[in-house]
């Protein structure tokens, strides 16, 4: 049981000591990879021709944002 507790206190120290430099460095958290930015593609749907589903809902994004009071 001593292991044990000695080995999960070690892992709140490493937990804590790594939310302390997030926050001495003042600097938000990234993800490594990029995103879909990193390999050219600008929108979740790169499709030439979207479905039948899509367009429905671009219509309706299009529709809301012309009739949207600013």
């Amino acid at each position: 049981m001593s292991l044990f507790l000695l080995t999960f206190g070690l892992l709140i120290l490493i937990v804590i000591a790594m939310a302390v430099g997030m926050i001495v460095q003042r600097k938000s958290m990234a993800s490594s990879c990029g995103g879909l930015g990193s390999v050219g593609i600008d929108k979740a749907c790169d499709c030439d021709d979207p479905c039948d589903k899509r367009k429905k809902r671009m219509a309706k994004e299009q529709a809301w944002k012309e009739n949207q009071i600013i």
